[in-house]
């Protein structure tokens, strides 16, 4: 039950954001940037971590998800280390999904053509 909730979360996450991009003139670069800081200030708000609890990685892996990430670990860092913690906190926590994003970006550059539009 738990995958299946999770598979419908994130697929209706993206159906969303997919009509957004498609009712709108909004350009997909500030679509994305509105998710990450929703997702942002919905962790501040203490909203997003009940949300992912109930809806597992459909809630975690869309950029909402990355946006929570950050919070927290701005938080945790200005809990430790003070106001440098705003800097380095974010990055700390979402490491490993930016490095997979520029590893794999570089290897899709290095295997697929890419194609200009007429």
């Amino acid at each position: 039950m738990e995958l299946i909730r999770a598979f419908l979360v994130g697929g209706v996450i993206c159906a969303l954001v997919q009509i957004l991009l498609d009712r709108t003139k909004l350009m997909p670069g500030r679509v994305m940037v509105f998710l990450v800081v929703s997702g942002t200030i919905l962790g501040w708000l203490g909203l997003y971590e009940p949300f992912l609890e109930w809806a597992g990685a459909g809630a975690g892996v869309p950029l909402l998800g990355f946006g929570n990430t950050l919070w927290k670990g701005v938080a945790k860092a200005i809990g430790e280390e003070g106001c440098i913690g705003i800097f380095k906190g974010g990055l700390t926590a979402a490491s490993a999904g930016i490095a997979a994003a520029l590893v794999f970006g570089y290897l899709g550059a290095l295997i697929f053509k890419p194609k200009m539009k007429e």
